[in-house]
Formats: structure tokens, C-alpha cells, sequence
């Protein structure tokens, strides 16, 4: 007999083998994606100052040999060190264009061009500092440029080479991130949610 106002003892089974089910489902489907998109969002601004500074260091290996060649063009021509700078940052693309403005603009104002030069890897990035070197050495101390900058050239492409073939290889792991927090939920929905169905309509009968 079932009291006014109150549901019967077979309703309440049933009420409480629904909400277990629906418990269970989303704390399989919801609760290991919760701490995830906490973590994520703590970490938004410190993964987008990572990815700016990649971006940067990535556009920085990708036109160094192009701009150590022109260096080398520069000086077979025989072009001077202060001469060169001028030439190549009417040519540079990126960043060393906008540097090496700097520079002659530093020795306009009556700075020598090696001191100049010596504080472009620290606004440029560390990559920049073989060639600033170079630079920096012939013209304080007259040493030998074409062939070092030759082989610095050589060596940069190979390097630029290697970094391309190992973000090639990073490619499968970056996949995960995707595939982890997209796929696998929507699929954990699509397996779960007609098992829960299935339980909801058998308690119903």
C-alpha cells in the first residue's frame, strides 16, 4: 500500500538504482577530465609564453643560414664588417633585419660596431651567437670571415636539418594531447551513455 506523498517501496529501488547508474557514468565520463581542465587552465598563460618564445626560436634557426649566407656574399664581395652589416640588414628577413638596424644605428651614435654587435644574442637568442662572434672578432681583431662563415653556413643548415627531422618526430606524442582530452571522451560517451540507456529502461519494467 502505497502512503500519499510518499513513493513506494519498488519506486524508490528504482530512483536509486537511476541515480547510482548516473553517478557512476559521469564520474567515469567527467571526473578524470576535471582535474585535466583545471590543470590546463592554471597553465594557459605559462604554455602561451612557452609557445611565443618556440615560435620566435623556431623563426630564428629557420633564417639564420640564410642570413650567414648573405654575410658571406657580403664579405666575398668584398665588402668590410661595418659595410656587410649595412648591406645584409637592407636584406635580412625577421627579427635580424630590425637587430642589425639597431646596430648601425648604435654606431651612428659613435659606439663602436663590435660592441654593438656583442649585444645581439642577448635580445636575438643564444642561436645568433656564432655569427655575432665571427663578426665581432674580424672586426675588432681583423681575423680571417669568408671561410668561417662558409662553414658556420654549412653547419647551421645541417642543424636547422636535424631540428626538422626531430619535430617530425615529436609529431605522434603532440597527437596524444588531441586524442586524450577529444576522442576519448566522445567515445566514452558514445559506449556509456546507450549502457545507461539499456539500465535506465530495464529498471523501468
Amino acid at each position: 500500500m502505497r502512503v500519499a506523498g510518499r513513493p513506494s517501496p519498488p519506486e524508490v529501488t528504482q530512483r536509486l538504482g537511476r541515480a547510482a547508474i548516473a553517478a557512476v557514468a559521469t564520474l567515469a565520463v567527467l571526473a578524470p577530465a576535471a582535474p585535466a581542465v583545471g590543470a590546463l587552465v592554471w597553465a594557459l598563460p605559462g604554455l602561451r609564453e612557452r609557445s611565443r618564445h618556440l615560435r620566435t626560436r623556431a623563426a630564428l634557426v629557420r633564417d639564420l643560414p640564410e642570413v650567414t649566407d648573405l654575410f658571406a656574399l657580403a664579405v666575398g664581395a668584398g665588402l668590410t664588417v661595418p659595410l656587410a652589416v649595412e648591406a645584409v640588414a637592407r636584406r635580412a628577413p625577421g627579427r635580424f633585419a630590425a637587430e642589425l638596424r639597431q646596430v648601425i644605428a648604435d654606431t651612428a651614435l659613435g659606439r663602436r660596431l663590435s660592441d654593438a654587435l656583442e649585444e645581439v644574442p642577448a635580445r636575438l637568442g643564444d642561436e645568433s651567437r656564432p655569427l655575432v662572434a665571427a663578426l665581432v672578432a674580424s672586426d675588432r681583431y681583423g681575423a680571417p670571415l669568408l671561410d668561417g662563415l662558409e662553414r658556420l653556413g654549412v653547419e647551421l643548415r645541417n642543424d636547422r636539418r636535424r631540428r626538422a627531422e626531430e619535430a617530425a618526430r615529436r609529431v605522434p606524442v603532440k597527437l596524444l594531447f588531441p586524442l586524450v582530452f577529444c576522442t576519448l571522451p566522445a567515445f566514452a560517451l558514445l559506449t556509456v551513455a546507450p549502457l545507461l540507456a539499456g539500465a535506465l529502461g530495464a529498471l523501468r519494467l
